[in-house]
Order: structure tokens, then sequence, then C-alpha cells
């Protein structure tokens, strides 16, 4: 492991994101999801990397269950497959890791693994998390809040301090 400054890569993670980038947790056993949202800054004069995710969703639970995830951005090309997999796919169902052939790299700090394939790895801990409101402009965000019946499927916030970054080699 190369230990990186995430601030010094934060061109490149966020120009991943928009790409998919993997968040990964560990409770129930070690799940990774597609993400393309998140930012990457400074809270609580901490660095920090913000991530959204469903409340539906296995990887809400496993966050539940343990607070920490790692964020796991290319750096090179990498294999499709990975996207395929990671964000069709439930880690409810299915083994995600072995689906995707992912080779797990043990963390430093936190108990979740990062991955090697996406190799530029951000360990954090969860500091805050806020349920997000449905945003009232309807129309300018029904893309993202599909509603079935009376439930709204709204993200959860999740700010997670970045107490270790490296690059897996």
């Amino acid at each position: 492991m190369k230990k990186v400054d995430p601030m010094d890569y934060a061109e490149t993670i966020l120009k991943a994101l928009p790409k998919g980038v993997l968040l990964t947790t560990k409770a129930d056993k070690v799940n990774t999801m597609i993400i393309g949202w998140g930012s990457l800054g400074t809270d609580w004069a901490k660095p920090t990397f913000v991530t959204y995710v469903r409340e539906s969703r296995f990887t809400r639970t496993q966050l539940d269950k343990n607070p920490e995830f790692t964020v796991n951005i290319p750096l090179d090309g990498y294999d499709k497959k990975i996207l395929q997999i990671c964000g069709s796919k439930s880690g409810r169902d299915m083994d995600k890791i072995k689906e995707a052939g992912l080779t797990l790299v043990d963390s430093e700090v936190v108990s979740v693994p990062g991955i090697k394939e996406l190799p530029l790895t951000l360990e954090c801990k969860v500091v805050f998390r806020q349920k997000q409101e449905i945003p009232l402009i309807a129309d300018k965000f029904q893309n993202f809040y599909p509603v079935e019946g009376d439930s709204k499927d709204a993200h959860i916030t999740y700010y997670g301090e970045i107490v270790n970054a490296y690059i897996a080699e």
C-alpha cells in the first residue's frame, strides 16, 4: 500500500464519481455497490467523503450495523463487468465480490477492506448521517425519486471522516 493524501487526488475522485466508483461495507459480510453521487471536502475540520445511500439498499443495512466504509476509485481502466454486477445486483441475494472477481485488500484503520481492481481507497468512519427530505420541486427530481404508491425511497446522507487513504499495489 502506498499512503496518499486524498486531497491530492481530488480531481481524480471527482471525475471518477459520475462514471461510478465502489462504496464497500462490511457487517454481515463484505458488500460493495456502485455510487455516482458523492463529495470530497472538509467538514468539522476533518477530511470527509459524503455519500448517499437509498434507505432500501442492503448497503444501508450494513452501514447501520458497522458505520465504516471504503470508497474504491479506479486510476486506470477496469473491467466494465464490475459496474454491471455491482450496480445491478443486491448483496442481500448474492456475493457480489466473488461474482465480480474482486480482490479484497485489508485496510489499516477500518474493518472494511479496499478493492485491488479500483486501487485508490479512502477508509472512512461515519461521523454524521441524515435522512434526506424528498425535494418539494417534484418535477426536477422525479427521475431520482420515483413514487411507488405512497412510499418514496429517500437517500440517507453519510459523512465519512477519511481516516486513511492509499493506493493498493
